[in-house]
């Protein structure tokens, strides 16, 4: 159990049923009244983001989220297969639990696998990927004013904004998290 006044940004909850992760907290001392705390919860289940009020003294239990690296083997159709390098578990995933968190991750990859009593609800690719270039159009000289840029198909099938001189064949460094162009390997 922990307190509301030992709140901090990171740390996972079980309110209400559901299991939130402290993504802001408040501690509001008014002049008249009783301190309270002031936080925004994200639900880790679906992603809603709620505001909520607690008094200091309010308790609730801690949830423990587990974070497992794990290998992404490959997809066959709706389901994706996932293996514990340690124990050489496997694991299959539908598409609705992945999402789109793996369109920059190659198979045999490591991935982190986050559940909450044995649920998975979320993947966390590496942050950044090396990725070749298959298909993109060539770059016009003259059209570099400003920074700009052409959409390019990476190997895995997703869509990234690269500048003009990066051309089909290359390998080049993405951020997973926004999905953007950071170099050329």
């Amino acid at each position: 159990m922990i307190s509301a006044g030992d709140f901090r940004n990171g740390i996972t909850i079980e309110f209400e049923g559901n299991v939130y992760q402290i993504i802001e907290f408040q501690h509001v001392k008014p002049g008249k009244g009783a301190a309270f705390v002031r936080t925004k919860l994200k639900n880790i289940i679906n992603g809603g983001v709620v505001e909520k009020t607690f008094r200091p003294t309010e308790k609730c239990p801690q949830a423990r989220i587990d974070r497992k690296d794990m290998q992404y083997l490959y997809s066959d159709g709706d389901l994706f297969h996932f293996m514990d390098t340690e124990t050489y578990d496997q694991i299959a995933l539908n598409e609705e639990a992945v999402g789109d968190t793996l369109k920059f991750v190659k198979e045999n990859e490591m991935v982190k696998i986050c559940s909450y009593n044995g649920n998975v609800f979320a993947i966390e690719p590496p942050l950044f990927v090396e990725l070749e270039i298959t298909d993109t159009e060539p770059g016009f000289k003259g059209d570099t004013a400003t920074g700009a840029t052409k959409p390019a198909i990476v190997e895995t099938g997703a869509k990234v904004m690269v500048p003009l001189f990066v051309e089909q064949g290359e390998v080049i460094k993405i951020d997973t998290r926004s999905g953007e162009y950071l170099s050329r390997v």
